[in-house]
């Protein structure tokens, strides 16, 4: 039985809330540390395995136990007291949300791929400098738990990195920029020294199977971070005093999952942000538009420019910055579900309160489902931009939805009239329907689109033609008027023959 007395986890207080790992699951209950947000509760639910309730500590002493106690089975660690200590080292990486592994170990999936991530924003100090000594034994502590969990005989391992946006934004560095990349190349660099350097020392016990690559491209020779590049540099120096590697590959960045969610990365390995803020839900189950972590480290003044989109061109600078130090080309950026748009700004006081965008934002239910209406608008104040947000239906239903109020935003930007949509979606008729709650001058929708529609027609047009729907409408059964019953087809069916005209026409052939 996996036992917490005595650890770390003694130090943890928890607290319990019901979470699924996307809106389509039960809720379980999960427990977390009292400092961890319901996004964590969200990843530890699609990290468990089961559906039962998840208790945070017993959940990560399973597998840091199980990579212990394989870890002295396989000599790679030498006694009691190393195996205690890295199992320490372990748990207290992963209590500062700074490094953790993959999914495949978290549900001790043997066949599954292993990988470990490091929050890099975690190792940032007060100051303004980066942890390179702290990073470096963590690199080092993953490569040798990777390697425990594979048996000591994977020729291949992951250790990867996220948020390295994160981290250039709180350095108050534009992500663009050359300062940018030269620290994004040098992280790479200590990311790949730090983990060659520990595959030569597990060489040096298990018996080398790679030779030294003799040959690395140089870091950085500075960043204005400071000792990061003498840092990147050493790393690499020590690897090159190896003996012989263990491993063919080590240092690869990953898409990423629920892992990134866990330790509150908001970007996986590279990627840009997409923006000062994030979408998240509220206490009261709304979507809500509140800043994103980074933003919270860097205030108001400077989040809006240096966490803007940026153009593909800066990521292909910097993927070939840090590509020479990668043992994989790393990923193309995961396309973000938030709509693109520029970022909304920040509140002056801190953090919890959600963002507005320009236009307004509108929160109500129909037939008992919630539904956020967001619009933006251009500098003239004419409507530019809808988003439709909805929390309890399918992921099928959500993504259909998202895909036509993209389309109407393009039609917009494109010159169509509010005019014509008004006229394609008011009285639509699909679930859910029913009474509109939260809207005062609209009572009854057949449809989300029905309601949405014609509260754009009053917000921007000032229609007051578009009546309420009756109730018999609104009803799941509800057929519509015979107006709304003509024919499908634009021309007449043609007309069935009588028995006797069939008749007529059979021809005798003989």
């Amino acid at each position: 039985m996996t036992t917490l007395a005595g650890t770390l986890w003694d130090q943890v207080g928890l607290w319990r809330v019901r979470a699924a790992p996307d809106p389509d699951a039960t809720p379980r209950p999960i427990a977390l540390p009292v400092s961890w947000d319901e996004q964590a509760a969200e990843a530890l639910a699609a990290l468990a395995p089961g559906s039962g309730p998840v208790v945070f500590p017993k959940l990560a002493e399973g597998w840091i136990s199980r990579l212990a106690l394989r870890g002295r089975e396989l000599g790679l660690l030498a006694d009691a007291a190393a195996q205690d200590g890295f199992a320490h080292a372990l748990r207290a990486l992963l209590l500062s949300r700074r490094g953790a592994p993959g999914v495949a170990i978290w549900r001790a999936e043997a066949r599954g791929a292993s990988r470990f991530v490091l929050n890099l924003p975690a190792f940032l100090e007060a100051d303004g400098g980066f942890d390179t000594a702290r990073y470096a034994a963590a690199v080092a502590l993953a490569v040798r738990a990777l390697d425990i969990w594979t048996g000591a005989k994977a020729p291949r391992l992951c250790v990867g990195y996220a948020d390295l946006a994160g981290m250039l934004a709180s350095l108050g560095l534009r992500y663009g920029s050359a300062e940018a990349r030269a620290v994004g190349a040098a992280v790479a660099a200590l990311t790949r020294g730090a983990a060659e350097a520990e595959s030569g020392r597990l060489a040096d016990i298990l018996g080398a199977k790679e030779p030294l690559a003799l040959f690395a491209p140089a870091p950085p020779g500075a960043t204005v971070v400071p000792g990061l590049a003498e840092a990147a540099r050493a790393a690499l120096e020590a690897a090159a005093g190896s003996l012989g590697l263990r491993h063919q590959a080590l240092v690869a960045l990953a898409a990423p999952d629920c892992v990134e969610a866990l330790l509150g990365a908001e970007t996986g390995g590279l990627a840009p942000a997409p923006g000062a803020t994030r979408l998240a839900l509220d206490q009261h189950g709304w979507v809500a538009e509140v800043p994103s972590r980074a933003a919270l480290r860097i205030g108001r003044a400077q989040a809006e420019a240096l966490l803007a989109p940026v153009p593909d061109a800066d990521w292909i600078a910097m993927a070939q910055a840090a590509a020479p130090f990668l043992h994989l080309p790393p990923p193309m950026p995961v396309a973000e579900a938030a709509p693109a748009r520029a970022a909304p700004p920040l509140p002056e006081r801190a953090a919890t309160q959600p963002l507005r965008p320009s236009g307004s934002v509108w929160r109500v239910s129909v037939g008992g489902h919630k539904v956020v209406l967001r619009t933006a608008e251009d500098q003239q104040g004419r409507l530019s931009e809808v988003t439709i947000a909805l929390t309890k239906e399918s992921a099928a239903y959500r993504s259909l939805m998202d895909a036509m109020l993209q389309a109407v935003s393009i039609g917009l930007a494109s010159g169509v009239k509010l005019d014509s949509f008004i006229e394609a979606y008011a009285y639509t008729r699909f679930g859910p329907a029913g009474t509109v709650e939260g809207d005062p001058a609209i009572r009854r929708a057949t449809s989300v689109l029905d309601w949405a529609f014609r509260r754009l027609a009053l917000d921007y047009l000032g229609r007051r033609d578009l009546a309420d729907p009756s109730e018999e409408d609104c009803a799941p059964d509800a057929t519509g008027h015979a107006a709304e019953q003509l024919p499908l087809l634009p021309m007449d069916l043609p007309e069935t023959p009588t028995p006797r005209a069939r008749r007529r026409q059979l021809k005798l052939v003989g």
